[in-house]
């Protein structure tokens, strides 16, 4: 078998069971090294929240994988020198593999690995960029930062883009359309299905525990509360629509929750709840009937959330900033333009107004999604190493 060391910052669930998958497929051999060392144990840092988090799901099951030392000083994902490795070279040399799959070039260790590996082993990308936040017009910090991405991708020979809007990202940063292979973002679809209709059950008790009516019709939003994803037009659009008929919840902490809630005010038709890990996730989802995702960026790359919701049969909305849009968004729902509050509610009314089309739409975003899935993320891995 051809053998593919993956690198990747740390374990995340989005990952995990890609990575497992490949193993388990034995079509090509995998090794994963993860060089934000400091999260062996799990245990991952959010600068936002200013604390560590452990997620609830195995994440390093079922796949060979390796810690690398991290000598940053600042270890972290959120700027290029929080990952610095001493021998993340030397570890993949020993390896020996036909090739690599990177996981973004914005670390030091990464772009470090991309040069040196240059037309001495195959180098496959996976990064999901777009353009939805470039300013239109000339700038020089635009001219010399495509330059800059142009010759990035120069040590790249074959990229797996997730979507339009990363693909169209690639090529305009000199890779070619024989370089790009199609390998659109999933989610693990099936575990939030649910088969036997206990995460309904659970939702239903829960929306009781919630005091939301039977009939009421629940908008959701679910990530974290910062402002590229502008929580606040939704609570805004909430507010100037007069219909005791809807709720929105709100799923999160950070940054901006008490700004939040005192924009909320006293408005009852606004509730919110803590952070709740991925166990909880398909029951999160089922309490509401409408998804959406208000984004405004910048680096709304994609947002898996969206794949997650229509997982769980739901309608979503969602702004033209999310990297998303272009490919989940149909026939199962609305997309509209970010900071566009009118808009919003002009959708937020639709559901209100036609409630049988909130089923029909989730049946919708449930078939659509299936084609996003690990197995064709695998596929793709397989067919360019």
């Amino acid at each position: 078998m051809k053998k593919l060391a993956i690198i990747t910052s740390h374990p995340i669930q989005y990952n995990a069971p890609l990575f497992r998958l490949l193993t388990e497929r034995k079509k090509i051999a995998v090794k994963v090294y993860y060089t934000w060392g400091q999260t062996k144990d799990g245990l991952v840092y959010d600068p936002d929240f200013k604390k560590e988090f452990k997620w609830d799901i195995p994440l390093l099951d079922g796949y060979e994988r390796e810690f690398v030392e991290n000598i940053s000083t600042k270890p972290g994902a959120a700027n290029f020198k929080g990952i610095d490795n001493r021998d993340l070279i030397e570890r993949i040399e020993q390896y020996n593999p036909d090739a690599l799959l990177v996981y973004g070039w914005s670390f030091k260790s990464h772009l470090k690995l991309l040069r040196h590996f240059k037309g001495k082993k195959k180098i496959i990308f996976r990064g999901d960029s777009t353009l939805l936040d470039e300013a239109d017009g000339f700038s020089l910090k635009k001219t010399a930062r495509r330059i800059f991405l142009k010759w990035v991708y120069r040590h790249v020979d074959a990229a797996l883009y997730t979507g339009e809007a990363n693909r169209q990202y690639f090529l305009k940063h000199g890779l070619s359309a024989g370089q790009l292979n199609y390998a659109g973002h999933a989610v693990e679809n099936e575990r939030f299905f649910d088969r036997d209709g206990g995460y309904k059950e659970k939702a239903a008790l829960w929306r009781k525990e919630l005091q939301i009516p039977e009939d009421a019709i629940v908008f959701l939003f679910a990530g974290k509360l910062e402002i590229k994803k502008n929580p606040f037009i939704l609570i805004q659009a909430f507010k100037a629509i007069e219909n005791n008929s809807i709720r929105l919840l709100i799923v999160g902490n950070g940054l901006l929750e008490q700004e939040l809630k005192r924009e909320a005010g006293n408005d009852q038709r606004i509730l919110f709840l803590d952070f709740q890990n991925q166990q909880s996730m398909p029951v999160v989802y089922r309490l509401a009937d409408v998804f959406v995702l208000p984004s405004k960026g910048p680096g709304e790359t994609w947002g898996l959330s969206v794949n997650e919701a229509m997982a769980c049969a739901k309608p979503v909305i969602v702004s033209d900033k999310c990297g998303c849009a272009a490919d989940l968004v149909a026939e199962n729902g609305f997309m509209f333009s970010a900071m566009n509050q009118g808009e919003l509610e002009t959708i937020i009314r639709y559901f209100a107004a036609h409630q049988t089309e909130i089923s029909i739409m989730g049946k919708k975003s449930f078939s659509h999604i299936a084609s996003y899935s690990f197995t064709n993320i695998a596929e793709a891995i397989e067919s360019v190493t």
